[in-house]
């Protein structure tokens, strides 16, 4: 088996789906909804201040009515979420999520700027690819 040295970009949702600060738990839970997405970086100005996950909605959603209508991406985000740069080899952005047990990492290009979302479903797809790629070899 050949060793691959594949960047994580390669397998990286560009301009993905994002959230504000100020969004209710209805408004991130119908964007997921609608978009079939489970992560949802968080903007502020266009730079990333935080991720949602399916998984803070749910928790969120379980408030009492009173409590939910209060709360929002802002307080249930996490604030600083994983994150790596465009040109990190696929194996290790797979790595740290696998170590760290999260769903997703934020991609940044070579200025540290926001480039997009590496999430499990893509590194199955990435998985899929590579070993049909050298059965074919």
């Amino acid at each position: 088996m050949s060793k691959l040295n594949v960047p994580v970009e390669e397998f990286t949702t560009p301009d993905p789906v994002t959230a504000t600060e100020a969004m209710s738990v209805t408004e991130l839970k119908s964007l997921m909804a609608q978009h079939g997405i489970r992560h949802l970086p968080v903007l502020r100005a266009g730079e990333v201040v935080g991720i949602v996950s399916d998984r803070d909605v749910r928790v969120a959603s379980g408030l009492s009515a009173e409590h939910s209508l209060q709360i929002q991406a802002t307080d249930i985000m996490a604030k600083t979420p994983l994150t790596v740069s465009a040109n990190t080899p696929l194996d290790k952005a797979a790595f740290l999520m696998s170590e760290q047990k999260v769903g997703s990492v934020l991609v940044n290009d070579e200025r540290g700027q926001f480039l997009g979302i590496f999430t499990v479903t893509d590194a199955l797809n990435a998985l899929i690819e590579i070993v049909r790629g050298e059965e074919a070899n």
